[in-house]
């Protein structure tokens, strides 16, 4: 310790003390950069945290709405099976049906409307009845004959109801004795709309009870059997045919 503090050498002991000023100054920058150092890494450490913190936070912040839109997607199908659509298993598919399925529901409700209301009579609901004005008729008197239209659907339908679409046809046995198509001339057309429900009746026409062909319009034509005899008679409107025949009688 004596050393220490009072320096031995060929020099004066201000020049040790200043060396030893100088080693220990040394030491302690050394000593100071080193704490530098590890606080400035500490230093970085702590403050790479927040940066990941947030992120963390940003994510936590986004699973509510992960969470409100699973709900959303949750209530999403109740609402589409209220709206009348098909249910699925699965909450997204019910979802895309349903709202599909509601807008198809409705587009399908518009098409089928306008399909159906006004459109062309079909078959199924157009009725055909054939109509004389008697059952059985004397020697001289001429059935009157004629038909109705009936709408039988629930829809409204337009069809071609003109005197060149209706044929009136007398037979009896398998045998056919008149038509009304076989010496026509000026046959018209005419589209009619008929309202469901509706039935409407063409102008009666006479027989004269002979029978007709193609081939004697301009010439006289011979009289039918009578005495007694049965007649059936049928009708159509374009491709449209009455199901049942009307029977009458000729004395």
């Amino acid at each position: 310790m004596s050393s220490f503090r009072n320096p031995v050498g060929p020099q004066s002991s201000g020049v040790y003390w200043r060396r030893r000023a100088i080693v220990g100054g040394a030491i302690l920058l050394v000593v100071v950069v080193i704490v530098l150092i590890v606080v400035g890494r500490g230093g970085g450490a702590s403050s790479a945290a927040p940066t990941t913190s947030p992120s963390a936070t940003a994510r936590a912040k986004s699973s509510p709405s992960t969470s409100s839109a699973a709900a959303a997607a949750t209530d999403a199908p109740s609402s589409g099976a209220s709206g009348g659509a098909t249910g699925s298993p699965s909450d997204s598919a019910s979802t895309g049906t349903g709202s599909s399925g509601t807008s198809a529901g409705k587009g399908s409700g518009s098409a089928s409307k306008s399909s159906k209301d006004g459109a062309t009579c079909t078959k199924s609901q157009i009725q055909l009845t054939a109509i004389t004005d008697k059952t059985t008729y004397g020697p001289t008197e001429q059935p009157k004959i004629s038909m109705s239209i009936s709408n039988t659907g629930s829809n409204a339908c337009h069809m071609d109801l003109g005197s060149s679409q209706q044929v009136l046809t007398i037979t009896s046995g398998e045998e056919t004795y008149w038509t009304s198509k076989d010496c026509q001339t000026g046959g018209t057309n005419q589209d009619v709309t008929l309202k469901a429900g509706q039935t409407l009746t063409t102008p009666a026409i006479s027989w004269d009870r002979t029978r007709s062909s193609t081939t004697t319009c301009d010439t006289s034509r011979s009289s039918v059997t009578a005495g007694g005899a049965s007649y059936h008679l049928d009708v159509s409107v374009g491709n449209i045919a009455s199901t049942t025949s009307a029977q009458f009688v000729l004395s």
